[in-house]
């Protein structure tokens, strides 16, 4: 969405001079942009991410801080107001020294009148940022009862008193250091006869497929007047002459015979129309996708299901969850969420959900999704933590939500509307909720009906659901282990040290969260160690480790399954394969339930600074190994092998998410330990469209102790895969030397970088790996005694010619072997 005025408009990005209240510290800040970057930037505190200076900057977040700017204006007749958003958080705007705003929600707009404030020629503009950190201590004091927080989480206390990303108080995966700043627009605009306040539409699709788009324009006046208004929809222009007064609301019908329908990626086209509404000193411009979305949640045997069906067709869900692209405001940008979410889509992905502990996302993020077919399942921004549910509180709330759901209904990647994540599950964590249930739960319900009626308000019809993980409707039960309805976290693996096996032990109808964590790859952790730091007890490393007992339980899943790595570079390799191990054994099972299991979103996508984390791409995008499995697991057309309860035999499921029938050509092999390949079978199986079937089974009787299971496939609509199985552990494995070679040249024609890798011997999880920022076509591979692999690998930023990056390899050989 673009919002473009034409009446005067003074831009106020740009630069600032920030100062902290007390006069101590004085230099420049960008807006939009966060103060803590601005002292990094002056040399006035150390890089907040390198080593353990998160606790030497912890004084930032405990202080009041200003930032100021002059401006000229020619003259000042007429009716002036700013336009503010992102004001993070509690904050109050003054111009010329008269107060304009006291704002205390990063997630509201604000545009105050401020005519009387200006004068012709120089003016200035002060905003004073609250400590985030004090308020939020004053708050919980006013309360009528205390309301506790994840303390797990966030060791900056209080942070679900304020309307800001919950994760800035520190997360099991984030730093703590409660940022503040603006990170939105801030202008000085000119009000002429109206603007406009909101843009919203309504798609009615016909029984003969047509579609009727209604588009309701909110336009703001200070007093009765007359408005052109242009509705404009792909070069289909009406003019309509309204009369305004106040709030007044615009309608306009556009009837569209033979639409261009927007499907979710790899379901069919992304057809996007340009909508916009104008007044002759203001225009909205939105993409418009038309398409219906429904969420299927009819009673069967196993309790109810959990399936979104767009366009009339069930389509099954394979995404992650997002957290926001950056711990600091300034150090994210426009090209870097970009960069995320096309590798969401290269990794087969059609769905993420933007979970509720960061930001609603700015509007190119959804701008983006639409474009790449990403449905969208969005929270509300509360998670992990208890709420107030006093009435200024919910009054808050309910303008929050009113604003941010009229800004983004007309997205058609999103897809549903969630309350919260993990609030019910919540009531049971702490000592207060727990001896006083009710007071809690009526509590909660509160803010869950003011978050639901806001929505329907705003978006009549809207797709809600009030919770992740929620069975259903005002079930208020244990959505972490009950598999029949609804959606499911399940966290048993992770947080409970179960078996990589037990993923197999449930059945979801839908899995929106589950994870399995690793070390950021070794040239990230570089950007923020010393050489002395390479150690997962070193105190740095363990700083960069947010989730309480996660080193251990990296290293104790290591001795469960492999033999130990000799060194430190080799345990961060080692600890990203069974990441992707972890996640791999869950979506290969419960894709093969399908149509029981309609959706596996697994946390995380992303990271929000360099630490060790349940992410697939790196601080910085980097795919790590697990990224480059996701590609191959999330594959529209896919075959796994899933060993029987018995362990008697593995079958072989082939998943086909697609339109059309599908046939496999599938040829399955014995692997030694020293690399030949033993033929076994070959089968030809057929899958209808959007279901599962075994193709083969197997008796683990004919697999030779010592060997794996190997196989490859080709599939009738172009793709195809390949594939391990070890009946066992790794370590029970007599592995050999791998014997790999690599050979690499400079293409001239695309600045990419041909790579060829080559085995003597049995190979597995080979991963290449270098300095240079940049992806490669594939990794984490497997060869047999005498085969090769070409990789390209495509740099961030052109190389120098004469300097080819230096390439790694790991294997799995090699990492357990001290020769």
């Amino acid at each position: 969405m673009t919002h473009r005025s034409t009446t005067p408009n003074i831009d106020l990005s740009g630069s600032w001079q920030l100062a902290s209240v007390d006069g101590e510290i004085r230099t420049a800040i960008i807006l939009p942009g966060d103060v803590h970057t601005a002292l990094h930037r002056a040399s006035l505190i150390p890089d907040p991410y390198f080593g353990r200076n998160e606790e030497k900057v912890q004084w930032v977040a405990e202080r009041e801080w200003a930032v100021e700017r002059s401006f000229t204006l020619p003259e000042v007749e007429g009716d002036w107001y700013l336009d503010i958003d992102y004001l993070d958080t509690v904050a109050s705007v003054h111009v010329n020294g008269f107060l304009a705003l006291e704002a205390d929600n990063s997630f509201r707009r604000y545009r105050p009148d401020v005519s009387s404030m200006l004068k012709s020629g120089d003016n200035s503009i002060r905003i004073v940022f609250a400590s985030n950190v004090a308020v939020g201590a004053a708050r919980q004091k006013q309360q009528p009862f205390y309301i506790p927080y994840s303390t797990g989480n966030s060791p900056i206390p209080d942070g679900n008193m304020l309307r800001k990303p919950q994760c800035h108080f520190g997360w099991d995966w984030n730093i703590a250091i409660a940022p503040l700043g603006l990170y939105g627009k801030i202008a000085l605009k000119k009000l002429e006869t109206a603007r406009i306040e909101h843009v919203v539409t309504r798609q009615t699709h016909n029984n003969d497929g047509s579609v009727d788009l209604k588009v309701t324009a909110t336009l703001f006046s200070k007093g009765p007047d007359i408005a052109q208004v242009y509705f404009d929809l792909d070069g289909e222009r009406v003019r309509l002459d309204v009369g305004v007064n106040g709030e007044t609301h615009v309608n306009h019908l556009f009837h569209i015979d033979n639409p261009r329908l927007w499907w979710p990626s790899g379901s069919g086209e992304q057809a996007l129309y340009r909508l916009s509404v104008e007044l002759p000193t203001d225009e909205v411009t939105k993409q418009i996708g038309l398409r219906t979305v429904e969420l299927i949640t009819t009673p069967d045997a196993a309790g109810s299901r959990f399936a979104f069906k767009v366009n009339g067709r069930e389509i099954f869900c394979r995404g992650a969850n997002w957290i926001p692209a950056d711990a600091l405001f300034s150090l994210s940008s426009p090209e870097k969420t970009e960069d995320l979410l096309q590798s969401a889509k290269g990794a087969n992905m059609n769905m993420i959900r933007v979970w509720g502990g960061g930001f609603y996302e700015q509007d190119h993020f959804y701008d983006l999704c639409d474009r790449l077919g990403l449905m969208v399942w969005q929270d509300f921004m509360f998670a992990c933590n208890l709420y107030p549910s006093t009435e200024d509180f919910l009054d808050n709330v309910t303008i929050e939500v009113d604003y941010q759901v009229r800004r983004l209904s007309s997205h058609p990647s999103i897809v549903l509307w969630c309350g919260d994540n993990e609030l019910v599950g919540a009531l049971t964590w702490f000592e207060e909720s727990r001896k006083d249930r009710d007071r809690y739960l009526v509590s909660y319900d509160r803010l869950n009906r003011t978050i639901e009626q806001a929505v329907k308000k705003a978006l009549p019809g809207a797709l809600w659901w009030p919770s992740s993980p929620a069975s259903g409707y005002l079930d208020f039960g244990d959505a972490w282990h009950a598999d029949g309805s609804g959606d499911m976290h399940y966290w048993s693996v992770w947080h409970e040290n179960k078996s990589f096996d037990n993923y197999r032990s449930v059945r979801p109808r839908f899995c929106s969260e589950f994870g399995f964590q690793s070390y950021t790859s070794l040239p990230v952790i570089k950007t923020y160690a010393e050489a002395k730091d390479m150690n997962v007890a070193s105190p740095v490393m363990e700083l960069h480790q947010k989730n309480a007992g996660g080193n251990e339980r990296i290293a104790g899943t290591m001795f469960r399954y492999f033999r130990f790595p000799k060194d430190f570079p080799n345990f961060v390799y080692l600890s990203q394969i069974q990441q992707g191990l972890a996640i791999k054994t869950a979506v290969e099972y419960w894709r093969s339930l399908k149509p029981h299991c309609m959706g596996t979103i697994y946390w995380q996508l992303n990271d929000t600074w360099p630490v060790a984390s349940w992410s697939s791409l790196d601080y910085g995008g980097r795919w790590k190994a697990m990224h480059y499995l996701v590609k191959r697991f999330f594959q529209p057309v896919a075959v796994a092998a899933i060993p029987s309860d018995d362990g008697k035999t593995v079958r072989f499921s082939l998943v086909n998410d697609t339109l059309a029938d599908v046939s496999v050509d599938l040829s399955i092999s014995i692997l030694t330990t020293k690399g030949e390949r033993r033929h076994l079978r070959d089968v030809q199986a057929i899958c209808s469209p959007d279901a599962a079937v075994t193709a083969t089974s197997i008796d683990v009787s004919d697999i030779p102790e010592g060997t794996l299971l190997a196989w490859r496939f080709t599939a009738s609509n172009g793709t195809g895969g390949e594939g391990h199985h070890v009946n066992g552990t790794y370590k029970a494995l007599e592995l050999e030397p791998a014997g790999l070679t690599v050979t690499h040249e400079y293409v001239e024609e695309n600045g990419s970088v041909d790579i060829n890798v080559t085995a003597k011997g049995l190979a597995l999880f080979v991963m290449i790996e270098t300095e240079t920022e940049g992806k490669y076509s594939d990794n984490a591979f497997d060869l047999a005694a005498g085969e090769s692999r070409r990789i390209t690998f495509t740099p961030a930023r052109p190389l120098d010619r004469g300097a080819l990056p230096e390439f790694r390899l790991y294997d799995l050989y090699s990492c357990q072997s001290a020769d």
